[in-house]
């Protein structure tokens, strides 16, 4: 299930946001270079993000697509600690984490959270986790320890059973998101045990900005029809690369540690074709061989949200094992009780304009446990009661 609603323009296409290490020409210094396990895992998160991304665009091939792989990622890595067995083993070939143990991509997270979120002054990026879990669910201490050392998660025991537990979740959801997006759970039954939220808030400026004197009224045209949109206009120089099937141009954010990729399929090359070329190898060959030029850059002024139920995404990955009940082994999150993942829910919103990019994404990993027994056979001793449904007088009781 998804839905996508956009003002102001369509795009048939997305933008891939990107960090980046190209300076803008000031003396601002980058932070400190990443360790050899922080480098694996941000490879491990990029393999997944473009595997990802690319099994959403093929299950939602009409669709306006804005995703945060960084989120699912981390909201699934907390998960990862919970997983044990061929359920563990799922997760971690979905997630690439190839050889990294455990321990290995736990710090590299703790590390990466703290690199990424002080990584430049001008520019904000903020990453928040937090377990919400049914009231005397009996979680094991190692779990929510982890949770909080290397993700920061605050960990919180809720009555699920209160019709306002919802709201609490979603309340935390809305400040982390500066009210961008204010509900991730729309109900909380029976069987809901666990859910393991992260959000991802951005907010920056172009290094070079738009003047919005020169936005004029032009033409986007869309998969299906044209649509008038908001055209912003630059004339800067900016990294570009020109290749047989598209055009790429990288705008930085701040002092340039963060930018905005766009990636535009020359006429008569779809979407399709150049998201196949798509991966982790390919972008950073991309953006190797981009070229300072002074370029006019025209892009649409545009606000979007989505909101999708990653389940069979993440299944064509290769988690299927963690949303079988049957099958799922979470022994590592609780004791005694049989978990498997339900849903995997993601929003997102996204608004750029000419001063730059507000952007935010969560993600909720809502865990369940098995369903009831659907068969009652009673062949063994027993006990019944006769009563009246109103007043629940007990006219008759009995034992067999």
């Amino acid at each position: 299930m998804t839905r996508t609603t956009m003002t102001m323009v369509t795009l048939s296409s997305a933008l891939v946001l990107g960090a980046a290490l190209a300076g803008c020409g000031d003396d601002f210094e980058p932070p400190r270079a990443l360790t050899p396990q922080e480098q694996a895992l941000v490879q491990a998160s990029n393999a997944f993000g473009f595997d990802f991304f690319a099994e959403v665009l093929a299950q939602q091939p009409d669709e306006n697509v804005f995703v945060s792989p960084l989120s699912v990622s981390m909201a699934l890595g907390m998960t990862y600690n919970g997983a044990r067995g061929t359920t563990a083993e799922g997760m971690a070939g979905a997630l690439a984490y190839g050889d990294l143990t455990l321990a290995e991509v736990n710090q590299s997270y703790r590390s990466l959270i703290d690199l990424l979120t002080g990584m430049d002054p001008t520019v904000t990026l903020e990453i928040a986790n937090s377990i919400w879990y049914r009231q005397g669910l009996p979680v094991l201490q190692a779990f929510t320890d982890a949770c909080k050392r290397f993700f920061s998660a605050a960990v919180t025991a809720l009555d699920f059973n209160d019709p306002g537990a919802a709201d609490t979740i979603n309340a935390w959801v809305k400040k982390a998101t500066h009210d961008k997006i204010d509900e991730i759970v729309d109900g909380i039954d029976a069987l809901s045990m666990m859910f393991l939220v992260n959000a991802v808030y951005f907010k920056g400026d172009w290094a070079t900005q738009f003047d919005a004197d020169e936005t004029t009224s032009g033409t986007f045209h869309g998969r299906h029809a044209d649509a008038s949109v908001s055209m912003m206009h630059l004339k800067t120089e900016v990294d570009y690369l020109d290749t047989e099937t598209f055009q790429l141009v990288h705008l930085p954010y701040g002092h340039g540690l963060f930018g905005m990729t766009v990636i535009l399929p020359h006429q008569g090359e779809s979407v399709e074709t150049v998201a196949a070329t798509l991966g982790g190898a390919a972008f950073t060959d991309w953006l190797s061989r981009t070229g300072s030029v002074e370029l006019d850059v025209y892009l649409p002024r545009f606000e979007l949200e989505y909101e999708a139920t990653l389940n069979d995404v993440l299944i064509a990955l290769g988690m299927d094992q963690a949303f079988d009940a049957n099958a799922a082994d979470f022994g590592g999150m609780v004791e005694a009780v049989a978990l498997y993942i339900s849903e995997v829910k993601h929003k997102s919103y996204v608004k750029v304009n000419e001063q730059g990019t507000e952007a935010a994404a969560v993600t909720s990993v809502e865990m369940r446990v098995g369903a009831i027994m659907d068969e009652l056979r009673v062949d063994r001793p027993f006990l019944f009661a006769i009563h009246d449904q109103h007043s629940q007088s007990m006219i008759f009781m009995g034992r067999v």
